[in-house]
């Protein structure tokens, strides 16, 4: 795949569809690779007339790794975040935020429509907020405002992802953890068998298993804070799309999250947890689709 220098960091990323069309831009959550934007999704969604785009956000995949950077543990950064403590990051959500600005000036683009997942969310948002000449859209899935006010996710999902992760690199193991992940995130009405999960995971660990990026996105995100001020300024036209059944960030983080973006339409997915199941891919992709076009 190609690679761009951007934001003085490289970038790795991928294109679908031709480069004369609209671009949407994928950026993907916490820890996750671009493949995590599935393949034949990316291929559907770029068949309504798109360039899409993909990439590995920093501290993932092929992207710059920010290995020299130390990081505190989540339980650290959680406790001092509790406590209103300083919290020192080696970079934050904003700067993610400008990687994707600096990723479209090196493609020669514009502005481009934004869609993010979960992190992918946030950093989408403060994109639309800090660069708002570079969105003509804004579509935030699976995601939250960050205020405090707001629950969290649930107990077993977070015991799980942030508490009992292999603390080595031993193949099965890390396998075997984030199979039982995707199980806990997935879509109460849709679930992912064995098979395909486990398929999906060792993908993921053979192309670039990388621990270390995942607690440094913690720290990103744990930092970032509360964005409903900047929510406030941003003019992009907004979709937000949420599980009702989303176990890791409630329904209560989309829906405070289009309360806070002026004009912001929320659209609620029944039987969508923290995922995208492939039953709901037409669902998803016409939602973006016809956000997209009715903002050109």
């Amino acid at each position: 795949m190609p690679q761009v220098s951007a934001n003085d960091i490289t970038i790795e990323y991928e294109s679908f569809g031709e480069t004369s069309n609209p671009v949407i831009l994928l950026i993907m959550g916490l820890g996750m690779q671009l493949i995590a934007w599935p393949e034949q999704f990316c291929v559907e969604l770029a068949s309504r007339g798109y360039r899409v785009i993909r990439y590995d956000n920093r501290d993932t995949g092929f992207s710059t790794k920010f290995e020299d950077a130390t990081t505190p543990s989540v339980a650290s950064l959680i406790f001092r975040s509790m406590l209103r403590l300083p919290i020192r990051v080696p970079y934050t959500l904003r700067d993610m935020a400008d990687d994707a600005a600096g990723l479209l000036d090196s493609l020669d683009v514009e502005s481009a429509h934004i869609v993010g997942a979960s992190m992918g969310g946030m950093i989408a948002q403060n994109l639309a907020a800090g660069h708002p000449r570079r969105v003509r859209s804004l579509t935030s899935v699976m995601s939250t405002s960050g205020h405090r006010s707001l629950p969290g996710a649930d107990p077993l999902v977070t015991r799980h992802v942030f508490r009992t992760r292999p603390t080595g690199n031993d193949r099965e193991a890390v396998i075997a953890h984030n199979m039982r992940t995707v199980e806990l995130l997935g879509s109460p009405a849709y679930p992912v068998d064995a098979d395909t999960r486990r398929e999906m995971v060792s993908i993921s660990f053979d192309r670039c298993y990388f621990p270390s990026g995942f607690s440094r996105h913690v720290a990103a995100i744990v930092k970032d804070g509360d964005r409903r001020s900047r929510l406030a300024t941003i003019t992009a036209p907004t979709l937000v799309i949420h599980g009702r059944e989303d176990p890791l960030v409630p329904l209560a983080g989309g829906i405070d999250t289009a309360n806070h973006i002026p004009g912001a339409q929320l659209e609620i997915i029944d039987g969508m947890g923290h995922n995208f199941p492939v039953e709901l891919w037409p669902q998803i992709i016409g939602l973006i689709t016809d956000h997209a076009r009715q903002s050109e």
